[in-house]
């Protein structure tokens, strides 16, 4: 027999995670699924297996994706926990395998505070280096921007209830189209000035200055810098229009997310409102399945959409949807120095939380090859293994003195589902080229290898006198 399929699944701690997510007791679940509350408490105490009819009832009463409840890890999957025990100030612990498995698997909320209170140690620690290095002053104790970028991902980059009310703008617009091909742009102005009475005016950068939109609520205008391209622009009046449409919802929904503090919420709702505003721009459905009819092939989606190359592979990692769920995208945004600036996941996440990406990744190569996308199929240390393709794009508002191609965005799935996109046809994805690349390099234990900026953590250096290795920094 099958030793894959012969194997038990015990899903104790992720299923009390969907039933305490759901609000039920053991017994109102029980009654759901027609078991007793008895058997319910054996499996969530791991005491029993979870059984294929199981599953299959989860599915049904609860719309829940069996891949996300089969995927190893909750909120904090064991390779995140793992990177949190390698760092020095838990050496002493050395903490095993097992008890980081076990972590993750039946304890995901505890799993998911020693994460958060991991990243607030490190924050803290880079604001007091900053501090030493700038002579002291004092710091904010919080990171806005990771907070909520931490939510998103919390939430799988995925908000049905903005999904529903792009969709319906979207199909409002068009109602009142003069004309089938009037462009998404002249229809939003128009529902601006019609029902709101705001104006939208493009003036010179120069006039502008580090401005690339403002709202200007006095004379009711929404001033854009000539910098954008056509792209950025129609986004930025889809921002103004979702804003001014469904405020009120955008506030509510920022309000239950239960914020730490005020620029935290005003992030926030920055952040909840682009989601909106590509929404409106790329309605789900119409999305979804273009993406799908097209092989993803993001030229055709832009050019079908009217958005940017980023624009369009940005939603790409948010369409799941239970009745019409995407490719389970990956996207990670980093300028020519390496530092990143977006980091989504609609599944699984490979990369490292708390550094940047591993070199051997042809999305910092990307910068070589200005405007074409690059692809390469790498491995995880763990075994994982996922398609990626990365390509340069502008800076949005680019002045003179900013350099062009100067950011990279790096898009990537699992290698099964790699047959889906038109970006792999040609290859033989049973026996790819693969390229094994790890997290961090202080976390990195791949060797040898000669783009290591720095030796991992927890293991001696082996320096002397007599031999070199490919790396700058050998390691026993």
């Amino acid at each position: 027999m099958n030793a894959a399929a012969d194997r038990k699944l015990f899903l104790g701690g992720r299923l009390k995670r969907l039933r305490r997510d759901l609000d039920l007791s053991q017994t109102a679940m029980a009654a759901d699924l027609g078991v007793s509350p008895s058997y319910l408490n054996h499996i969530e105490r791991n005491q029993r297996p979870v059984s294929a009819q199981l599953l299959l009832r989860l599915a049904e009463t609860y719309d829940v994706d069996l891949r996300n409840l089969g995927q190893s890890g909750g909120p904090a999957s064991e390779a995140e926990l793992s990177e949190v025990f390698a760092d020095p100030l838990f050496q002493a612990l050395a903490v095993p395998r097992h008890e980081i498995m076990q972590l993750a698997e039946d304890q995901p909320a505890a799993a998911d505070a020693v994460l958060r209170l991991y990243r607030a140690f490190t924050d803290r620690r880079v604001r007091d280096r900053a501090e030493v290095e700038a002579g002291g002053g004092a710091a904010p104790t919080d990171s806005p921007s990771e907070w909520v970028r931490e939510y998103v991902q919390s939430r799988h980059n995925h908000f049905p209830d903005l999904d529903a009310l792009g969709e319906a703008l979207h199909d409002a617009l068009r109602a009142e189209a003069p004309a089938p091909d009037e462009g998404f742009e002249a229809l939003a102005r128009a529902r601006l000035f019609a029902r709101h009475g705001l104006t939208v005016r493009t003036l010179p950068a120069e006039v502008m200055v580090e401005w690339t939109r403002r709202f200007d609520p006095h004379r009711g205008r929404l001033l854009l810098s000539d910098a954008l391209g056509p792209s950025s622009r129609a986004f930025a009046v889809a921002n103004q229009l979702a804003l001014m449409e469904h405020g009120a919802e955008l506030q509510a929904l920022t309000e239950a997310a239960n914020v730490p503090d005020a620029p935290t919420r005003n992030l926030l709702k920055t952040s909840l409102t682009n989601t909106l505003a590509a929404a409106v721009l790329m309605p789900y459905a119409a999305f979804q399945r273009a993406a799908e009819e097209t092989g993803y092939d993001l030229a055709r989606l832009q050019a079908r959409f009217g958005v940017g190359f980023e624009q369009a592979a940005h939603r790409l990692t948010t369409l799941s949807r239970p009745t019409a769920r995407g490719v389970p995208f990956f996207l990670m945004r980093v300028d020519q120095a390496g530092n990143v600036s977006k980091r989504y996941a609609s599944g699984a996440f490979p990369f490292s939380r708390f550094g940047g990406a591993c070199p051997r990744w042809r999305l910092h190569s990307a910068f070589r090859t200005p405007g074409r996308i690059v692809t390469q199929i790498i491995e995880t240390p763990d075994g994982g293994r996922w398609f990626t393709l990365a390509r340069t794009v502008d800076r949005q508002g680019q002045d003179a003195f900013t350099e062009r191609h100067d950011l990279a965005i790096g898009l990537g799935c699992e290698l099964k589902h790699a047959h889906r996109l038109v970006y792999a046809r040609g290859l033989d994805l049973q026996k790819p080229e693969v390229t094994p690349i790890g997290p961090a390099c202080r976390l990195c234990e791949r060797h040898p290898c000669a783009e290591r900026a720095a030796p991992p953590v927890g293991r001696a250096l082996t320096v002397d006198d007599w031999s070199k290795s490919v790396s700058p920094y050998p390691f026993a």
